[in-house]
């Protein structure tokens, strides 16, 4: 039996160059060898994301406050060069939801050259954090900071739809805060348009209905144009992108730098590090989350230096923003990707569909786009995520609410830096509370008498079953560790059929490090690897059980040798 210690690992690899850091996945993969099946996996995988990522990049750049082909230049070049670059192999780069609130910020404030501005010095931050191999700091991230972060995200863009999907008409400019937007929207609560109203209600049933009945089906893009035709066959009076906007241009502007000064610098400075510090976090997070789904794992720096380029080159085209997105990462995996060349395709395809299709563009209710994106916010919103860390203690519920509510009420990057320094103070809080001072313990062992009897004999199979692997974890296991240990459990596939997790040395779990362990045994459970958790004290199986690091997932045993007792009782059982 192979055992391992995870804090004092038996051969140490050797440290990776600067140039094996920084290599694009897609060299990778086309040194694997890069055949013509892999080619029509990746075009297929490709052509669902476009077909995803069109309605969506349209939706953002309108909720934005800027005109929707910017959200389709930023798929285009942005996405391009996050597939080309990056150090993930299935990350789908472009417009996402969750800069919605700062860029709509930053264009009110400063103009759209000005957030042109903000978004290439964004892209030098990132390439400087990326150069710096800071990227690796960035996931000391706890769990609970990641979920209320996204869930405030969420409300936040629900709350900046709702004059889209009601068709309200305000008597002044939207306010930007929560409760002076709720004020102004119930003070035009009487100007509801039924037709706009009308047009987002079948949007989302549309969606949601595709969802479930045709889950292959790209259901927003489909649901856009039911929209739209119900729109133009009926005549509706609901605005739509070419009333606005007057359509979209059919092809890309070319390349130019905004206006640039040193006043200027100054002034969009706190927007770029807004950008930059939020696109390190959210590219990040897509990359963790496709590492999950394919057992892959992702050169964090090399990615953040994509993301650099990627939002220089964006916002000298006109685009906004650019970032890894996870739904769209998502389903870029779920498609069935090789790897990085179906981004590219994506955004090739996005490029062919904008020069074919600009003029059906016109005929898009923006109503039809405000529904688009509450099915988005409805799924950035995790739930479940948001209801187990409510329950497994009060110090991670804490964190959670006063990242949440801080999200919501006052700022995305404040949110950010009071739910780390909680979640600090709350790993403080519990290493105190690990110390245990034990009576007359002394600091070398007596030499103690042979025993004997059955349940003191050797068992020659523990040194020799290959099946099976044991690894121990020493330590408190929180969320600066969760990183490290994540990449050790990634490989408890390899050639094993049981795994046995020792948890005796560790003093307690946060539900960072609850998050990884239950990640890697749905990993476990695909692979058909036996899973089982030794030692863990009361506290600590608590913690994993409330965040479903359970049955059948999981088995628990007192100790090592229990354990083995467990696989020894289901061999014989087969």
């Amino acid at each position: 039996m192979d055992r391992r210690a995870i804090h004092q690992p038996a051969q140490r690899p050797a440290k990776p160059t600067f140039s094996e850091l920084f290599t694009p996945k897609l060299v990778t993969v086309l040194r694997e060898g890069y055949t013509a099946e892999h080619f029509k996996a990746d075009a297929i995988a490709g052509l669902t994301v476009a077909i995803v990522a069109l309605p969506l990049s349209m939706a953002i750049a309108v909720a934005s406050g800027v005109t929707p082909e910017r959200g389709l230049y930023t798929s285009i070049i942005g996405g391009f060069l996050v597939s080309a670059l990056g150090g993930s192999r299935f990350q789908i780069g472009g417009p996402a939801g969750a800069f919605i609130v700062l860029v709509a910020a930053t264009v009110a404030r400063v103009g759209v050259d000005g957030l042109l501005l903000a978004t290439m010095m964004a892209g030098i931050f990132l390439l400087a954090i990326g150069y710096l191999r800071l990227g690796t700091y960035i996931k000391f991230i706890p769990y609970p900071v990641t979920v209320g972060f996204t869930a405030g995200i969420a409300i936040t863009i629900v709350s900046g739809q709702i004059v889209e999907l009601f068709g309200l008409k305000l008597a002044g400019k939207e306010p930007g805060p929560l409760v002076p937007k709720l004020m102004a929207l119930s003070e035009a609560a009487g100007t509801i348009n039924l037709a706009a109203t009308s047009v987002a209600v079948l949007t989302i049933v549309a969606i949601v209905l595709m969802k479930r009945w045709r889950p292959k089906w790209p259901a927003m893009l489909i649901a856009i144009g039911l929209a739209s035709l119900v729109v133009a066959l009926f005549s509706l009076p609901a605005e739509t992108i070419g009333t606005r906007f007057g359509g979209i241009p059919r092809s890309l502007q070319m390349p130019a730098f905004p206006p640039i000064s040193f006043d200027k610098v100054i002034d969009v400075l706190p927007d770029a590090i807004a950008f930059a510090l939020l696109g390190a976090i959210e590219s990040l997070l897509s990359a963790v989350v496709a590492d999950g789904m394919t057992g892959r794992r992702h050169r964090s720096n090399c990615e953040l230096v994509a993301q650099g380029f990627a939002n220089i080159a964006s916002a000298l085209f006109g685009g906004i923003c650019t970032t890894g997105t996870i739904a769209r990462t998502a389903t870029n995996v779920r498609a069935g990707a090789h790897g990085p060349v179906s981004g590219m395709i994506h955004s090739v395809l996005l490029l062919a569909l904008m020069l074919v299709a600009a003029p059906l563009a016109s005929y898009i209710p923006l109503a039809a786009l405000a529904g688009v994106l509450a099915v988005v916010c409805w799924n950035m919103f995790e739930k479940q995520a948001f209801a187990t860390l409510l329950r497994a203690s009060r110090g991670d519920a804490l964190v959670l609410m006063a990242t949440f509510l801080i999200v919501v009420f006052r700022d995305l990057t404040e949110g950010i830096v009071v739910g780390f320094a909680l979640g600090s103070i709350l790993f403080i809080d519990r290493m105190a509370k690990s110390i245990a001072v034990e009576p007359d313990q002394r600091l070398v062992q007596d030499d103690v008498a042979d025993q004997t009897g059955a349940a003191n004999a050797y068992d020659s199979s523990e040194a020799s079953d290959t099946d099976t692997v044991v690894y121990r974890i020493s330590g408190a296991f929180f969320f600066g560790a969760a990183s490290t240990v994540a990449t050790v459990l990634d490989r408890i596939a390899d050639q094993r059929k049981n795994f046995i997790l020792d948890c005796s040395a560790v003093p307690f779990f946060d539900s960072t490090a609850a998050n990884v362990i239950e990640g890697a045994a749905h990993k476990a459970r695909r692979a058909g690897v036996r899973f089982i958790i030794s030692g863990a004290s009361p506290q600590a199986r608590r913690m994993l059980i409330n965040h479903g690091v359970k049955r059948p997932l999981v088995t628990y045993a007192a100790s090592i040798r229990d354990a083995r007792a467990q696989l020894e009782g289901k061999r014989k059982m087969d």
